[in-house]
């Protein structure tokens, strides 16, 4: 949560949704007090005898959404925006697919490992439903970058 309000560069107040798991709750609360348009989306989820070998989760039987601090708008108290992008990561990097042997051994290949494939994914891909990349579409830049470009090398 530090890390996310230096981000933030005090560009105002924003509207933050979360999970239910509570040291979001601790964290958020620590960080940005009553400063922030915060709230919980919670799943309960159905009780039901999962089964010998079974993988995956049980269904959802509710989703309960609740204001925490704030006034968070109806309409963007959402946990799905994130859960995608896990989804996309995971799903792009082997080091995050579900019963893997490809880790990193070392905190610090697996750091790079996810800062090159943010650059990728934000910089240097372009998007099929924005047409261009998401720095481009945020404003941050105003074309698609090479690599040679992120990893500061002389073309000429």
């Amino acid at each position: 949560m530090l890390d996310l309000k230096k981000r933030l560069n005090g560009n105002g107040k924003i509207q933050l949704t979360t999970d239910g798991f509570l040291p979001y709750l601790i964290g958020v609360e620590a960080v940005f007090g009553g400063d922030i348009d915060f709230s919980q989306l919670v799943k309960i989820y159905k009780g039901e005898n999962p089964g010998p070998g079974r993988y995956s989760p049980p269904k959802v039987a509710e989703v309960l959404s609740k204001v925490i601090s704030g006034n968070p708008d109806p309409d963007f108290i959402s946990t799905s925006y994130v859960e995608r992008q896990n989804l996309t990561m995971r799903m792009s990097m082997r080091r995050f697919t579900r019963l893997t042997n490809a880790f990193s051994k070392k905190l610090e290949n697996l750091k790079s490992a996810v800062a090159l494939y943010f650059t990728h994914y934000n910089f240097l891909r372009i998007h099929s439903t924005l047409k261009v990349t998401p720095a481009m579409e945020a404003g941050i830049t105003d074309h698609v970058w090479t690599w040679e470009e992120v990893l500061g090398i002389n073309s000429n």
